[in-house]
């Protein structure tokens, strides 16, 4: 079961349970409703024109904004740049039903995780108590003497090297 719809100008094809991400739409009390379906299947190998009243549901994951984008414009021989970033906004949705001609298909539910005992939050602050007693007892001050004795030693057997070819 999928369906085609239209949303922001691009067409995606979307599945019950699905996430996609859209160019960024408000949502009413977390939720989307898609009308612009373009094609339903309700079972494989067929697709077909949906009726009027075919409509996608989505719930909110998360909104935010993608990576940036450099725009560079150019002209040549005229001493013109110009630089512009530019990050689009997004919505991600995740599709919970599609309906049409009476069918209607939804998504299993997300099951959330499930919370930490006493016990298990009492174990991991343990050790991470230990993994900074850890650190704490190997210390930086001797990572760094170490190194910076290797290096001059690499110096002073190249130096040695260059002086001895030179004779």
């Amino acid at each position: 079961m999928y369906a085609v719809i239209r949303a922001g100008g691009k067409q995606f094809r979307v599945a019950p349970g699905d996430v996609i991400k859209v160019d960024q739409k408000p949502g009413d009390n977390g939720t989307i409703e898609f009308t612009d379906v373009l094609a339903v299947s309700g079972e494989p190998g067929a697709i077909g024109k949906p009726g009027s009243g075919a409509r996608v549901v989505g719930s909110v994951v998360e909104e935010g904004r993608g990576d940036k984008i450099l725009v560079f414009h150019f002209k040549r021989k005229k001493q013109y740049k110009k630089l512009q970033g530019h990050r689009q906004a997004f919505t991600s949705v995740r599709i919970t039903e599609i309906s049409f001609d009476g069918q209607k298909f939804t998504a299993p539910e997300v099951a959330s995780k499930p919370k930490k005992t006493k016990e298990q939050r009492e174990m991991a602050s343990k050790q991470t108590e230990q993994k900074a007693e850890k650190k704490a007892r190997t210390g930086a001050e001797g990572k760094a003497s170490k190194s910076s004795k290797s290096r001059t030693d690499k110096r002073t057997t190249q130096a040695a090297k260059k002086t001895g070819k030179k004779k």
